[in-house]
């Protein structure tokens, strides 16, 4: 399994790339003067390429990522709230779940369904 650490921060990054693009030196031989995997230095420049416009047609920008990251995270998100919403009875009874505890459902004014769980009092 490979050895982790922390990433590395944007400006070290951004300074690897301009070292890569104006040195003579192949890019194994930097990589190991600046402490880092080879290929985290060419994954490093391809970044950089997209950023600036020049990647391979597909590569998403940093920016790009960005957002389809935090889209998948609000899709995860929504299929919870859905499945909450799909499972909700009709109406506000209490309903029965594992280890004595209970699911409860509310709507509140704006017509909302919100589930709370409680635990079943001795």
């Amino acid at each position: 399994m490979p050895r982790t650490h922390r990433p590395y921060p944007p400006e070290f990054r951004a300074e690897a790339v301009r070292l890569a693009r104006g040195n003579e030196k192949s890019l194994p031989a930097l990589a190991a003067d600046l402490g880092v995997s080879s290929e985290a230095l060419r994954s490093w420049l391809r970044q950089a390429d997209a950023d600036d416009g020049r990647g391979q047609p597909g590569d998403l920008t940093t920016d790009e990522r960005e957002e389809l990251r935090r889209l998948r995270r609000e899709v995860k998100v929504l299929q919870q709230e859905r499945e909450i919403l799909k499972n909700a009875p009709a109406r506000g009874a209490p309903r029965r779940m594992k280890m004595g505890r209970w699911l409860y459902w509310a709507r509140r004014p704006g017509r909302e369904v919100v589930a709370f769980r409680c635990r079943q009092s001795p």
